[in-house]
């Protein structure tokens, strides 16, 4: 049976994307008809709606099985509205259904995001969003991936998808300031089934951009929702709800859910004038993209009206900013819709307030394919047109904290043993640019939240490395991650308080007095599993990583497929070879495309140094969470 045809507004910003990946985002992944749970006569049932985390999801894969595990198809959201369609299979399935989306935001982040159906309909709305995935770790009392890898054996944890009211109310008690906010009823909200939703700057979709929703364990390892109000510049959680006991209430009939909150705040704060105006941001992108089709070259967009108020971010000046945006009229490249990441303000004086949201959009080709990813950061001024408008974060150089593990591996995959710190490890990597604004940076201090401080040093490289010298400007880099990695095992002056989600780092250096930086999310007080940390198909015994391999003059093919499907909540977004010299460290950095499952290098052939020689050679592959968790693997390559 052919499917109907789908009819869809695409989008403003970027209609010959649309065009050109429409008709895969329309059906998809179907094949045979379905039925209801008591076996009844076969009928198509389509499902459908929006994979979304404030702005869309594109190209997110989509999948669905019923109460009894069963497989009923998957999909491919759209490149650009994130709208998927699915004509279920598998003949009767059981309700209610478990759908599960997994890709990237418009921040290149993963996300693993799911969404419940509780009956049967001819045609039904799974929205699958971070509040969705919030209200069915709420209904199951535990995170949602690994009970849908498992569906088949979990029968009794998915019955309780049946029921999301009481759940679903207790979820909106937890947000009641945005839901105010953006005058969004709380008895008439729909978190997962409502048809009408989509991801274009509307109230409900605002509701996603407002919030920091995430999954974790707190230090006794319970599993528990996290709520935070997105633009506050700590990226603080401010409402901690433990799932277990979550669960327990709401299966009682008169079950008071509130008692599983383990934070102070009962619900979270609201950036209400950043709402007021966020509906507007949208322009922003499309007058940039507008600016972009016109071809003009960097020195043209340098002197042009729109990037008047850039200052910089991170060290990007104004003309890098144009050469970006020039470098995308070349490519044929636009923007897809932006989405709030956070907030830029050093100083925030209330957490209804943010002068300087951070934002990201997606950089996407005609044809709808991911290229990259911009990010900046936006003021509002009603005089403007557009009245957002790209500022920069204002900071000459950029500083960044980040929870941070590593494996090493031998050149036949085998973990590496006799390391003193363990393998794996992890730590907080402090990261301070070396280079920016011009100019080179040659030593800072960082000072930890217990109050101790950390000599950096310039050492050839992105970042500054921790130097043993008070006072260095500089130092002798491995490239490894002890060149920035402050680990609890070794270092006596990090504390438990170094190490928590919020936690805040001074760096002081010749360009600024103190710039804060904010630790993204707890550093786990149980190491990842070795299988989280990204590993190359094929390395064995008898296929060993050698030095001849990456020299070989037709490159060297490296595919991580098979840890990417048994992790698709995370992102490989680094490959690199290093070089240890008699001198010091020397190595090339190369980026996969967003989501790849495997890269070509170039012949990677030894460095030739005068008076210095090869003592060993290491590849390294960095992952990424949505959290902005690391997780790097070191392989030492045979030589």
């Amino acid at each position: 049976m052919s499917s109907r045809p789908c009819i869809r507004p695409l989008s403003s910003l970027l209609l010959a994307a649309g065009l050109a990946t429409g008709l895969a985002a329309c059906g998809g992944g179907g094949g045979g008809g379905g039925g209801d749970s008591a076996g009844s006569p076969a009928v198509d049932l389509t499902l459908s709606g929006v994979v979304a985390a404030g702005a869309p999801v594109g190209g997110a894969k989509v999948s669905v099985v019923d109460a009894k595990g069963q497989n009923l198809g998957s999909t491919t959201a759209h490149a650009v509205e994130g709208r998927y369609s699915l004509k279920l299979s598998g003949g009767s399935p059981s309700f209610p259904l478990l759908v599960e989306a997994s890709g990237l935001d418009a921040a290149g982040n993963p996300v693993q995001l799911h969404a419940s159906v509780a009956t049967q309909a001819s045609a039904m709305t799974a929205n699958v969003t971070p509040l969705s995935d919030a209200l069915v770790a709420l209904l199951l009392g535990t995170a949602p991936a690994p009970v849908f890898a498992q569906a088949k054996d979990k029968g009794d944890l998915l019955a309780a998808l049946a029921q999301p009211g009481a759940a679903s109310d207790f979820l909106k008690t937890l947000i009641k300031s945005q839901l105010t906010d953006l005058k969004l009823s709380a008895s008439t909200l729909d978190l997962q089934g409502d048809a009408g939703f989509a991801a274009n700057k509307s109230a409900q979709d605002l509701l996603l951009e407002a919030l920091r929703v995430s999954l974790t364990r707190d230090a006794k390892g319970l599993e528990q929702l996290q709520l935070g109000n997105k633009l506050l510049n700590t990226q603080s959680a401010e409402v901690q709800v433990d799932l277990a006991s979550a669960r327990t209430e709401l299966l009682k009939t008169a079950g008071t859910p509130a008692n599983a909150i383990g934070s102070t705040l009962k619900a979270t704060t609201s950036a209400t004038k950043v709402l007021a105006n966020a509906a507007a941001l949208d322009d922003l992108g499309a007058a940039l993209n507008k600016l972009i089709a016109q071809g003009l070259n960097a020195s043209a967009l340098t002197s042009h009206a729109l990037l008047k108020g850039f200052d910089k971010h991170d060290g990007l000046l104004l003309a890098d900013l144009a050469a970006q945006l020039a470098g995308y009229a070349q490519n044929n490249w636009q923007l897809g819709r932006f989405q709030f990441t956070g907030c830029a303000d050093e100083t925030q004086t209330s957490a209804t307030d943010c002068a300087r949201p951070t934002v990201s959009a997606p950089v996407l080709s005609s044809s709808g394919e991911l290229k990259g990813f911009f990010s900046s950061a936006v003021g509002y001024n009603a005089k403007n047109t557009p009245a957002w408008g790209l500022l920069g974060n204002g900071r000459k150089l950029g500083f960044a904290v980040v929870p941070a593990s590593w494996l090493a591996l031998e050149a036949n995959g085998v973990a590496s043993t006799g390391l003193s710190a363990g393998n794996p490890s992890a730590g907080v990597k402090l990261l301070m640019r070396s280079t920016g604004n011009g100019a080179t940076l040659d030593k800072a201090t960082v000072q930890t939240p217990g109050g101790f401080s950390i000599p950096l040093a310039n050492c050839g490289s992105e970042w500054l490395c921790i130097s043993a010298t008070a006072g260095a400007s500089s130092a002798v880099p491995t490239l490894g991650m002890a060149d920035q990695l402050m680990q609890p095992a070794s270092t006596g002056w990090m504390g438990s308080a170094d190490t928590l989600r919020g936690a805040k780092y001074l760096a002081t250096h010749a360009q600024a007095a103190a710039q804060p930086a904010w630790l993204r999310a707890e550093l786990p007080t149980t190491l990842p599993a070795v299988a989280r940390f990204p590993q190359l198909d094929g390395v064995s015994a008898s296929a060993v990583l050698s030095g001849s391999a990456l020299a070989d003059a037709a490159g060297y093919k490296a595919v991580w497929a098979g840890w990417a499907a048994a992790n698709p909540d995370l992102r490989l977004d680094q490959v690199r070879v290093v070089f240890l010299m008699s001198d010091q460290a020397r190595q090339t950095v190369l980026v996969p495309a967003p989501g790849a499952t495997q890269l070509q290098l170039p012949q990677i052939t030894d460095p030739v140094v005068a008076g210095a020689s090869v003592q060993g050679q290491q590849l390294w592959l960095r992952a990424v969470d949505a959290s902005g968790r690391w997780y790097e693997t070191r392989y030492t390559v045979q030589r």
